[in-house]
């Protein structure tokens, strides 16, 4: 499967309706690295290890700048980044998995250069678990 046609959605409040953010360019990986945590007993002839509590890592995603109109995704992502703002996100696939979690926004915009286009990232701090949601069979 392509990454084409993946969405970020966001919303207000949680269980209310998600509105797509336009632009998207690019998508972090999703998922939890566990720590690995040592667990060796004085009986055990080698170490001994399970997984912690995992880490989300950064949560980056790329999109196209534009910045003309008042609800311009930069601007109003801008806007809640400013006001250090959690919101509730859905990553949508073309299959139709989804990827729904909160988290608090960061937003950088990006440099340039000779025939370059100019990016702005949004950065998210994960504020719940990933709740994945599998695709209905048809």
């Amino acid at each position: 499967m392509l990454a084409n046609g993946i969405k970020l959605k966001m919303s207000e409040t949680q269980g209310s309706s998600y509105t797509v953010i336009e632009g998207l360019k690019e998508v972090p990986e999703l998922g939890i690295d566990p720590e690995k945590v040592e667990n060796t007993t004085l009986a055990d002839t080698i170490k001994q290890y399970e997984f912690g509590i995992g880490d989300a890592g950064e949560l980056e995603y790329k999109f196209k700048y534009e910045n003309s109109k008042t609800t311009s995704s930069y601007r109003t992502l801008r806007k809640l980044a400013d006001a250090k703002a959690v919101r509730y996100f859905e990553q949508e696939y073309p299959d139709g998995t989804t990827v729904r979690f909160s988290a608090q926004i960061a937003v950088k915009l990006g440099g340039g250069g000779v025939n370059s286009a100019i990016e702005f990232t949004l950065k998210l701090a994960l504020q719940s678990d990933l709740e994945f949601t599998d695709p209905v069979a048809l």
